[in-house]
Formats: C-alpha cells, structure tokens, sequence
C-alpha cells in the first residue's frame, strides 16, 4: 500500500466511524432502535415509524415483496401487519438501509452515481436471492429461511463499497485537492474486508448480520443449513462478486 493509500484509508474509516455523517437523518432511526431494543409494544414502534409516512409505505412494500414473488402467501395490508410480520430485526435491517440510501442520494456527482449503481446492484441480488428462494421450494429442497432475512442480508452485499465511496465523498468534499478515484478504487479492491467488517461494527448493525455477510462471501463457514448466507453466496459466486473466491 502507498503512503497516499494509507493516508486516504486512514480517513476514510474515521468517516465510516461516524454515524451521524454516513446515515444523516436519524430523527427517526435512533428512537426506533431503542425501542425494538427494549422491546417496546408494536403500537410504540408504529408511532414512530408513522412519524415518516415515506419510511412505513417503504416498510409496507418491503414486507410484501416476498409475497409478490410468490415466496409466501399473505399479504401485508397495513403498516402493523408488515411490521408484525417483519420481526424486530428485519424493521431496523430495512430502516436503515432507507435512511442510508437517502443520504446516498444526497451525493455529489460522480459519487452519486458510482454509489447508485452499488446499490442498484445490491437490489438485483435481493431479487435474486427471492427468486432462488422460490426455485428451491418449488423443487422440495427449500431451506427453512425467512424471505426478509434474506432479503435484508442481500441489500448489505456491497457494503463495504458504499459506505467507502460515500465516506470518501465526504473527504474529497473537504480536501483543497481531491484524490482520485483510482486510489479509492484500489482500497476497495484491496481491503474490501476490512472496511466492511469496520462499516458494520462502527454503525452499529446487529451481529447475525455480520456473521450471515461473512457466510455469504465464504470468509467463514458453517453448518447451519438453513442459514441465508449460504444462499446469498450461490448468488454473489454467480456473480463474481465474493471477497474470497470458491
């Protein structure tokens, strides 16, 4: 690593580490976080989830999506059916993949649209992720997964590349003399592990997500079948897209 690489990367993970400036808004996410934490009654976290009708109609279409694909059966028809039927995790999984994709949409360019395609790309996987979901049940070998577990794991399948190229966004917007892409494009390619293990430690994101994101890129095993991890890598693998190759 070059001396300017260590110098980017250095600044670049102390932006990773604050919450504040990668997610932004966070008016609603704080509260929402402590309540599920101290697992609040369901009315206490449809309040605040109301509080952003443009977060509970992204809540109430995420929770249908496995339905539309024919994953499951029931269809959420309010916010209280989604949110019961999301589960604690999954509501925070989706919150903040809202928030963080609202600030990302705050970027300048050509950051914007560098992050856009990430996460254009994170959704194809999700849906790819669903769609082998239903072609395994369709055939009796489904595994015993909840369809927005795995979704939810599929949205942080580069996420390591977002929040990098969102906190160096950040750094060039400060600096007199921006660095070049091409430096950031190399850290990513070099240390993509790391800055993702970092992104998930320092925003706080719940641990079976980190542990179901290193299944999934085979940077750990394990012998759960049923994990979802196991699925996204068959996706990730297709794709060229996994840190440590099969």
């Amino acid at each position: 690593m070059t001396n300017l690489e260590q110098q980017v990367l250095t600044q670049v993970q102390a932006i990773i580490g604050n919450e504040e400036q990668v997610i932004g808004r966070r008016g609603i996410l704080i509260p929402l976080k402590k309540s599920l934490i101290n697992e609040a009654d369901i009315r206490v976290v449809i309040d605040i989830i109301s509080a952003d009708p443009a977060l509970a109609a992204h809540l109430l279409l995420r929770s249908n999506t496995a339905q539309t694909a024919g994953v499951i059966s029931t269809k959420s028809r309010s916010v209280k059916d989604a949110l019961i039927r999301l589960g604690q995790v999954n509501i925070y999984r989706y919150a903040f993949s809202f928030y963080l994709k609202e600030r990302l949409d705050e970027l300048s360019e050509p950051y914007k649209k560098l992050v856009q395609g990430y996460w254009a790309l994170n959704e194809i996987i999700a849906m790819d992720c669903i769609e082998l979901l239903r072609e395994d049940n369709d055939i009796g070998v489904g595994a015993k997964i909840d369809a927005d577990e795995m979704q939810t794991l599929a949205l942080f399948s580069v996420f390591g590349q977002v929040i990098a190229l969102t906190a160096f966004a950040y750094l060039n917007a400060e600096l007199s003399r921006p660095v070049s892409l091409k430096v950031l494009k190399s850290l990513i390619d070099k240390q993509q592990q790391q800055l993702s293990l970092e992104a998930f430690a320092s925003l706080g994101l719940d641990e079976d997500l980190r542990e179901e994101f290193l299944i999934a890129h085979n940077l750990r095993q394990t012998q759960n079948p049923d994990s979802p991890g196991l699925v996204l890598r068959r996706v990730l693998s297709k794709r060229g897209l996994l840190i440590n190759p099969l």
